[in-house]
């Protein structure tokens, strides 16, 4: 399927639906991790880790480092605009505000996605996909509520995560020019190891790392936890969407974020459910149908 179709098989429906659980893990891991690393060197331990633990994988596959400097500047700037910028701005951005609010946050990236490629004339702008869009940003508020407290740098926080997001979408149209002939395995290791040079300088310059305490075990856990699951097998899937799908498709994962992260927590933890969470995955699945676009066409073929 071409990324033009602006629709998602039913493959990929099943590939966003693991991705939301992978990225929906990260800002629980974010939360665990920030109450004993600073958030610059949280993000060179995400990038870092998680691409020491592709490295095999890339080996095994026989894929080859690109060459000089201009087979790596794709991948430098790809690791820019969806790594070090928005990693480093959330995770800024959850020491201001809780993460179901930065969870709320992130779900706008769809719609900067949407705006961003219609700019640079990579999809068309089209009215079924914005007001799908809103619609889903709209059930996942009702899902989760807005989660606003009166807190010292909360305006800060909530713009750092929608800066943010704003990134996620120039990645997204960067990745779309740049990465065409790159397997996902590939994309993902070189992203990260463009990131991890760019944020041990960031990191180095801004909280000298090697000056902290060694944290405890419940901090490496969920390090490990954010390296593994929510970036190493995270991109793997990311990319693999993105060839597939397109952009704007690939990141609609961010509204489906915060409804796994509810049936999990019903799942695994037994945790209630409300008839608001319900109405708000109601509303987001709707939202969903809508951007697909497959289920109005059909409606009016029958109409």
């Amino acid at each position: 399927m071409s990324p033009n179709d602006n629709r998602i098989d039913a493959r990929d429906w099943s590939l966003l639906a693991v991705l939301s659980v992978l990225w929906g893990g990260s800002f629980f891991f974010n939360g665990a991790a920030l109450r004993e690393l600073p958030p610059l060197t949280l993000v060179l331990l995400r990038v870092a880790l998680g691409a020491a633990m592709l490295l095999p994988l890339l080996r095994m596959q026989g894929i080859r480092f690109p060459r000089g400097m201009v087979g790596w500047k794709p991948f430098v700037a790809i690791g820019l605009l969806n790594n070090v910028i928005p990693f480093s701005l959330i995770v800024l951005g959850q020491t201001f505000i809780p993460s179901g609010l930065a969870s709320i946050l992130n779900a706008t990236t769809p719609l900067f996605t949407v705006m961003v490629m219609a700019a640079a004339g990579e999809e068309a702008l089209q009215l079924r996909r914005v007001a799908g869009v809103a619609l889903g940003l709209a059930g996942v508020i009702i899902l989760r509520g807005w989660g606003i407290e009166t807190r010292p740098g909360q305006g800060l926080g909530i713009l750092l995560c929608l800066a943010g997001a704003f990134s996620y979408g120039f990645a997204a149209l960067a990745a779309r020019r740049l990465l065409k002939d790159t397997p996902p395995l590939g994309t993902a290791t070189f992203q990260l190891m463009a990131s991890t040079v760019m944020m041990a300088i960031v990191a180095g310059a801004m909280e000298q790392p090697w000056r902290l305490s060694m944290p405890g075990l419940t901090t490496w856990l969920a390090v490990l936890g954010l390296a593994a699951l929510s970036t190493a097998l995270a991109y793997i899937v990311f990319f693999q969407i993105l060839r597939r799908s397109g952009a704007t498709n690939v990141m609609l994962v961010t509204l489906l974020i915060p409804v796994t992260a509810i049936l999990l927590g019903w799942l695994v933890l037994g945790e209630p459910i409300s008839a608001r969470e319900i109405a708000g995955a109601i509303v987001i699945g709707s939202a969903l149908l809508v951007i697909d676009g497959r289920v109005l066409s059909l409606l009016r073929r029958v109409t």
